[in-house]
């Protein structure tokens, strides 16, 4: 039992920071090109901040998500029987 409780632990200690680190990279790739995008057509910068904030929300949805898997087995965790 204790065995269990603490692979769990680490398994949401894992899902949360992995999940932090992919979200953070996302962002600042996508921060980055769209700097680039803007700085050579900056007539298009509306319509490239629109999709630009659409993607963020996207990519840190899936690390909410995550997050929330992450709560489920540390709270309600279905791996301990009883």
């Amino acid at each position: 039992m204790e065995n269990v409780l603490g692979l769990v632990a680490l398994a949401c200690g894992l899902i949360i920071s992995l999940g932090a680190i992919g979200a953070c990279i996302g962002i600042a790739l996508m921060g980055g090109k769209y700097l680039e995008a803007s700085a050579r057509q900056p007539e298009l910068m509306n319509e490239l901040q629109t999709k630009m904030f659409l993607l963020a929300g996207l990519i840190d949805a899936a690390f909410l998500i995550a997050v929330g898997v992450a709560m489920l087995f540390a709270f309600a965790n279905p791996f301990v029987a009883g």
